[in-house]
């Protein structure tokens, strides 16, 4: 099974990424974790490297290439779980032309849907234990009074309401791009974490 998993920052993703993965015993590919293993093991141009230090986006050529090489891997070998990529339409096209050229395809794309005001209220509510690094919910999975609470920098309102602006522009063009290759797949992402993992397995069997 070859999926995508689409969503914006705090829907969910990661969270059942890993559950479908392990139920499905395939390898959850995470673009962010591709890139920062490349750089640790020096298979990066230098220049690369400094542009992505600058908070540049790395050309697509370069994932696609780390993709290519990670989804041959032993263990992709009955499929394979895309976290984080693709973001665009022309995104898209070129994994589809690569997965082409191998003679395989996508099974699935999978959006997981989740209330704008609900995306800002998960993210802005969240808290780290600074000596344990346990993440709690100031509202849905409450600290113990012995906490000693951080507050992220990038779980403040305008920097979360601002992460959600960016992903939408993104990907305004890749659900319709699924969706007219009958490859799209919507699900609800509210409730707990199990009910959303019984739709995402009942929208990908």
């Amino acid at each position: 099974m070859r999926l995508v998993f689409l969503g914006p920052p705090g829907a969910g993703k990661g969270t059942q990424a890993k559950v479908i993965c392990e139920k499905r015993s395939i390898p959850q590919v995470s673009t962010g974790d591709m890139l920062r293993a490349a750089k640790a093991e020096g298979r990066l141009p230098a220049e690369l490297v400094e542009a992505m230090a600058k908070g540049a986006l790395v050309p697509d050529d370069v994932v696609i290439g780390l993709i290519a090489e990670r989804t041959l891997a032993p263990d992709a070998a009955n499929g394979f779980l895309l976290d984080g990529f693709p973001r665009t339409a022309p995104q898209a096209d070129s994994l589809g032309k690569m997965l082409a050229g191998r003679n395989v395809k996508l099974d699935c794309a999978l959006a997981l849907e989740v209330p704008r005001e609900l995306l800002v209220e998960r993210a802005v509510l969240r808290r780290t234990d600074k000596r344990t690094g346990q993440i709690y919910h100031l509202k849905y999975k409450p600290p113990p009074p012995d906490a000693v609470l951080e507050h992220r920098a990038d779980d403040h309102e305008d920097i979360v309401k601002n992460r959600l602006d960016t992903y939408e522009k993104m990907t305004s063009e890749l659900l319709p791009y699924y969706a007219k290759l009958g490859m799209l797949k919507r699900v609800d992402g509210q409730g707990t974490v199990e009910e959303v993992t019984q739709r995402v397995l009942q929208a990908i069997s």
